[in-house]
């Protein structure tokens, strides 16, 4: 079982939406944030095992999950808002933030917005620097920054996803990001954590998620940063690898694609990176 009736929570943003969360274990915290349309449940195997020695926070994005479903606030900025509430609401400090794609560009934007408030480090899971591509960029520009669409494409897969049918786009995303040799159990769990998010909002985040750039705001980072990424994953390696070298001192650690190297690394191979997520917050932060 993910998680008892007991580890299952709720608080209230300042603009009046009930969010969910998980909080379950003791010690020091990790908050984990999914990615776009996923619910908290995405993480089961990290919360499973990482609670025995943790105190993990996983938090429903409004809209997702079990948490309210409205009509507003489906922007990286507010998403950064609402974690930071949550922080403050629990009363957190020294937290580690582990974040999957566009869970990553909330930590991101947390950081621009509030610093090491609450923080001690961070763990970004597969977020290229900026997702959108610039016509005038060069093919080595590219290749650092790691651009998946440009703007065409985007604004079209925007209104396939806000459509009557846009769950059925949904699907077809999340399977692009999957390994083919993704048991059949945990491909139907990620196609499970993406249901219940409304299509008009996963269109507005979406779109919102792929006109964030972080480039000029990584250097700033002063926390020790942990870049994950899987060598087949739609991410670049390149890009994550360029990503991890505007922190200072971050680590970057890859994942074969023959051992679950792509978009969910710790669904295809969870043993592994609980191991890499342990490791790194064991590893005393530098001053």
């Amino acid at each position: 079982m993910l998680y008892s009736e007991a580890d299952s929570h709720y608080f209230v943003t300042n603009d009046n939406v009930k969010l969910h969360y998980i909080d379950k274990g003791q010690g020091q915290v990790i908050v984990m944030l999914p990615s776009w349309s996923l619910s908290t449940a995405i993480f089961r195997y990290q919360i499973h095992d990482l609670s025995r020695n943790y105190r993990v926070i996983a938090l429903d994005m409004r809209g997702h999950g079990q948490s309210e479903k409205v009509e507003y606030g489906y922007k990286i900025y507010r998403l950064a808002k609402d974690l930071h509430e949550l922080l403050h609401t629990l009363k957190i400090n020294n937290t580690v933030l582990l974040g999957h794609a566009v869970g990553a560009s909330i930590i991101l934007c947390y950081w621009e917005l509030f610093g090491a408030e609450h923080l001690q480090k961070m763990i970004l899971l597969d977020r290229a620097a900026t997702p959108l591509s610039n016509p005038k960029w060069s093919k080595e520009q590219i290749k650092s920054f790691g651009p998946t669409s440009d703007a065409a494409t985007v604004m079209q897969l925007y209104n396939q996803i806000s459509s009557l049918g846009g769950e059925y786009y949904q699907r077809v995303l999340l399977n692009y990001m999957l390994s083919k040799s993704i048991s059949d159990k945990d491909k139907q769990q990620v196609h499970d954590c993406s249901a219940g998010l409304p299509n008009k909002s996963a269109a507005s985040l979406f779109y919102d998620n792929y006109h964030q750039d972080w480039r000029t705001m990584l250097p700033n980072i002063t926390i020790p940063t942990l870049v994950i990424t899987g060598r087949g994953s739609p991410i670049s390696l390149s890009s994550q690898t360029w990503l991890s070298q505007q922190i200072k001192d971050a680590k970057l650690v890859i994942f074969e694609e023959n051992e679950g190297g792509k978009h969910f690394p710790f669904i295809e191979n969870p043993h592994k990176f609980n191991q890499i997520v342990d490791s790194f917050i064991q590893t005393p932060s530098y001053a």
